[in-house]
C-alpha cells in the first residue's frame, strides 16, 4: 500500500492586549488526489497595527493562498502555482488601497507580511515577505528559515520593508527545502517570537509532543506573559510520515489494475469493440475501437508486451492519459473520457481520420511556403498549450503530429513528456529520458542538459527546415555528435539553393531557431512564427557586406575607373601649368 504524505499540525492566535486581531492563519490539508498533486499548505498573515483594515488584508492573503492554489494546475510547479496566486493577491490589495480613503496612506491600507509552507512529497516549499518568521527545529537549536524585511532607523524605531499590497509588484522570497520524517516548523508573529526565547519554544515541544496544539497555546501564553503588546500567533506542523518516492493517481492506477492481453478484432474489450489494429511496435500495440455506449470511434493503446516488466516504462505510459486530460487545445490529441469504472491499464484517446506528417510530407515533396507556414503556425499554437501548464513535450517529430482530413494539426504520444508538477512529486523518471528520433532531438539533451521551451522550438524548426527542403538542416551530425566539442563543430546548411526560391530572410529565421547553443535561440516561439512571415529588424538593419565580398569583380572595375580618372586629371593639371 502507497504511503502518503501525513503531518501534525497545532496553532493558536490570540489578540492579545490589543482590541481586536488582526493576524491570521490556517492550514489546508487535502484528501486524494490532490494531497500528492497540491500538497499541504500552511500559512500565517500578520496585518500592519497601523491600518484599520490591516485584519482584512491578513484574512484576504491567507484565505486566497489556501483556496486559489488548490485551483490551479497540477501540472503547474509548487513555485509557479503558488507564485501567480500571491502575485495576483498582492495586486488585488495594492487596488484595493488605491480605491480606498487610504489611498495616499500605505500604512494605512490594505497591508500585511505572509509567511507560507507547502508540503508537497518529500519537499518543504517557503514563500515568505514581511516580518513573521518560519523557524525549522535543528537538535536542540530552532533554525531561522526566514529573514525579517525590516528597515530599522533607529533601536526603537523600523518599518516594513516588503510587504503584501504596499506596491503593484511584490518580491517574495522563496525557498526549497528537504523533508525528513519528524521534521518540525514554526511560524511564529513578530509578537511571539520577540518575547519568547528558543528555548522555550523547544520545551514546549517536547512537553506537548501528543498535541501540538496545546504547546502552540503554551508559546502564545509565555509571549504575553513576558509583555508582549502585539497580536500573538503560532504554527507548529510535524511532519509524520513521507509518500513513497513514486505516488498519487498514476501509480495508483499502475498497482491497482491488470494488464491487458493482446487484442484482436471483433474482441469487445472494456466496453470496446476493437475494429483493427493501427500500429504495433516495440513501445505500444495501438488499435481502432469503437465506445459501444456512445458508438464513437476511438484509439486504444496497451503497454507493449515486451516491457510490461519495466516500471518506469509503465508510468511514462500512462502519463500519456494524465497528459491528455489537461490540456484544452485544437491542435493536441485529445482523451476519450468513458462514464463507466475501468477495468484493465490502457489509453484511450479521440480517433483522428487523416495521416501522420511523414506521410505528408512524402505526399507534398515540394509544398509551398503558406502551406508551410500553416502547419508550422498550428504545432505552436499547441506545443503553446504544454508550455502554459509547464510542459515540455521533448519528443516533437512528423510521426507524432497528424493531420486530419480538414487540415487541422494535432500533436500526439505524450510519453517523453515533462510535467514540472509531476516531476516535484518523483513520478517521472530521473537522469535523462528517452530520447526519440535523434534527428530531431535538441542537442543539450545529448549532453544530460535539461530542457527548456528552447528545445521544443529546435525540434519545430527542423521540421520546417525538413518540409522546406525535404532534409535535415545538420543531417545526421546531431545524432552522431555526444560531446560538446562534437555538437560545435556542426554546421549549419543553409535552405537557400537553385531548386527553392526562399527568400534570404526566412534562412535567417531558421538558423536561429536550429542554433546549437539554446541561449542563441529565440527566446519565444510567437517570435519565430513572426519571422517566418516577414524579415526580423535585426536582417533589415544588419549592415551590407562590404562591395569587395558582394561582388569583387565590380569593386575592382569601380576602382579602376576611379585610378584613371585620377590619372588623367593629374595629366591635365599638368599640362595647363606648363
Amino acid at each position: 500500500m502507497t504511503t502518503k504524505l501525513t503531518v501534525s499540525v497545532g496553532q493558536h492566535s490570540d489578540k492579545g492586549r490589543k482590541e481586536a486581531n488582526q493576524d491570521f492563519h490556517g492550514v489546508c490539508i487535502p484528501g486524494e488526489p490532490q494531497l500528492g498533486a497540491k500538497g499541504i499548505a500552511v500559512a500565517l498573515a500578520d496585518g500592519i497595527s497601523s491600518s484599520d483594515v490591516g485584519h482584512i488584508a491578513s484574512e484576504s492573503a491567507v484565505r486566497a493562498l489556501l483556496e486559489d492554489y488548490y485551483c490551479t494546475s497540477d501540472a503547474w510547479s509548487v513555485k509557479t502555482a503558488a507564485s501567480r496566486v500571491l502575485v495576483a493577491t498582492n495586486s488585488w490589495l495594492h487596488a484595493q488601497t488605491r480605491r480606498s480613503l487610504y489611498r495616499y496612506d500605505k500604512d494605512k491600507g490594505y497591508v500585511c507580511t505572509l509567511s507560507a509552507l507547502i508540503f508537497k512529497a518529500r519537499a518543504a516549499y517557503l514563500f515568505h515577505v514581511g516580518d513573521a518568521r518560519v523557524y525549522r527545529v535543528r537538535g536542540r537549536s530552532l533554525e531561522q528559515l526566514t529573514i525579517d524585511h525590516r528597515v530599522t532607523i533607529a533601536p526603537e524605531q523600523s518599518y516594513l520593508g516588503r510587504a503584501m499590497g504596499v506596491e503593484p509588484h511584490v518580491d517574495i522570497d522563496y525557498q526549497v527545502l528537504a523533508l525528513d520524517e519528524g521534521d518540525q516548523f514554526v511560524l511564529a508573529t513578530d509578537g511571539v517570537y520577540e518575547h519568547v526565547d528558543p528555548q522555550f519554544v523547544l520545551q514546549a515541544l517536547r512537553d506537548h509532543a501528543e498535541d501540538l496544539g496545546v504547546a502552540a497555546q503554551a508559546i502564545v501564553a509565555e509571549a504575553f506573559a513576558r509583555g508582549s503588546a502585539d497580536n500573538l500567533t503560532v504554527q507548529i506542523v510535524r511532519v509524520e510520515r513521507l509518500p513513497d518516492e513514486a505516488g498519487g493517481e498514476i501509480r495508483h492506477q499502475l498497482t491497482e489494475l491488470p494488464l491487458p492481453p493482446l487484442l484482436e478484432p471483433r474482441a469487445v474489450f472494456d466496453g470496446y469493440s476493437v475494429l483493427r489494429q493501427l500500429h504495433g511496435s516495440s513501445r505500444s500495440h495501438i488499435y481502432l475501437a469503437e465506445d459501444v455506449e456512445t458508438g464513437r470511434q476511438v484509439v486504444l493503446k496497451i503497454p507493449s508486451i515486451d516491457l510490461r516488466g519495466d516500471p518506469a516504462y509503465l508510468e511514462r505510459f500512462m502519463m500519456e492519459q494524465w497528459v491528455a486530460q489537461r490540456i484544452d487545445s485544437a491542435h493536441v490529441l485529445k482523451p476519450h473520457l468513458a462514464t463507466r469504472k475501468r477495468q484493465f491499464l490502457y489509453v484511450v484517446t479521440e480517433y483522428i481520420d487523416g495521416q501522420t506528417l511523414t506521410q505528408w510530407m512524402v505526399d507534398n515533396p515540394r509544398p509551398d511556403l503558406e502551406t508551410v507556414r500553416g502547419i508550422v503556425e498550428q504545432l505552436a499554437r499547441g506545443l503553446l498549450a504544454f508550455h502554459r501548464l509547464e510542459m515540455l513535450h521533448r519528443d516533437l517529430r512528423p510521426d507524432n503530429i497528424m493531420i486530419d482530413r480538414a487540415g487541422t494539426v494535432k500533436i500526439i504520444d505524450f510519453g517523453s513528456t515533462l510535467v514540472a508538477g509531476m516531476q516535484e512529486s518523483a513520478l517521472a523518471e530521473e537522469g535523462e529520458f528517452t530520447l526519440g528520433t535523434p534527428q530531431y532531438t535538441a542537442p543539450e539533451y545529448f549532453l544530460g542538459e535539461p530542457g527548456s521551451t528552447r528545445a521544443d522550438l529546435f525540434s519545430l524548426a527542423v521540421i520546417t527546415y525538413q518540409m522546406l527542403t525535404g532534409r535535415l538542416p545538420y543531417g545526421a551530425g546531431v545524432a552522431r555528435a555526444r560531446t560538446r566539442s562534437a555538437l560545435n563543430r556542426l554546421a549549419y546548411r543553409s535552405v537557400l539553393d537553385d531548386e527553392r526560391d526562399l527568400p534570404a530572410w526566412l534562412d535567417e529565421a531558421l538558423r536561429k531557431a536550429l542554433q546549437i547553443n539554446p541561449a542563441r535561440r529565440y527566446g519565444e516561439l510567437s517570435e519565430f512564427l513572426a519571422d517566418l512571415r516577414r524579415p526580423s529588424r535585426e536582417f533589415m538593419t544588419r549592415a551590407r557586406p562590404p562591395l569587395i565580398e558582394r561582388n569583387p569583380v565590380a569593386f575592382w572595375k569601380g576602382l579602376s575607373l576611379i585610378l584613371a580618372v585620377t590619372v588623367i586629371a593629374l595629366i591635365w593639371i599638368i599640362r595647363a601649368r606648363t
